[in-house]
């Protein structure tokens, strides 16, 4: 049976549990995503409260990470999602993609609706991935892919 998560404090302390977890067994994400058999991006966001995992995943997961069967069933509730809490971020690194929003959302929406017409990109029909690349002038450049599915807006 599928169950649904009201109190966003559930997932958010099986979270650090996780994480603490990942911490002390020296895991990756992508180690985590391995043995959940999902990928990365999907399995980082659902061990972090934003996705429900599928029964296999989610104990395969508990398993690694040493959680017991309780967390297990956690993992596969769907979650009230949302990991920011109001106001603007703080952290730098999500207060970078906030800013990256404040100055190019606008370009974004609008060159979306001249290429697709009146409708959204879904966070749930999602794919996302992060790359590292050298940088030709020096250092390295983070490519982040976000591949939604276009979802029109229809008159009723």
């Amino acid at each position: 049976m599928v169950h649904a998560q009201f109190d966003p404090a559930v997932r958010q302390a099986l979270a650090n549990k996780a994480v603490d977890a990942k911490m002390r067994k020296d895991l990756t994400w992508q180690q985590i995503a391995d043995a959940a058999g999902l990928s990365v991006a999907f399995v980082t966001a659902a061990v972090l409260g934003q996705h429900p995992l599928p029964e296999a995943s989610a104990k395969a997961v508990a398993e690694l990470l040493g959680l017991d069967a309780d967390d297990a069933m956690v993992l596969q509730s769907i979650p009230l999602r949302g990991s920011i809490p109001g106001g603007i971020p703080t952290d730098p690194t999500i207060y970078r993609f906030y800013e990256m929003l404040q100055v190019y959302g606008t370009t974004l929406k609008a060159l979306v609706h001249e290429q697709l017409g009146d409708g959204i990109i879904s966070a749930i029909n999602f794919k996302l991935d992060v790359k590292k690349v050298a940088d030709p002038e020096g250092g390295e450049r983070a490519v982040i892919t976000l591949d939604g599915k276009y979802l029109p807006t229809k008159p009723f």
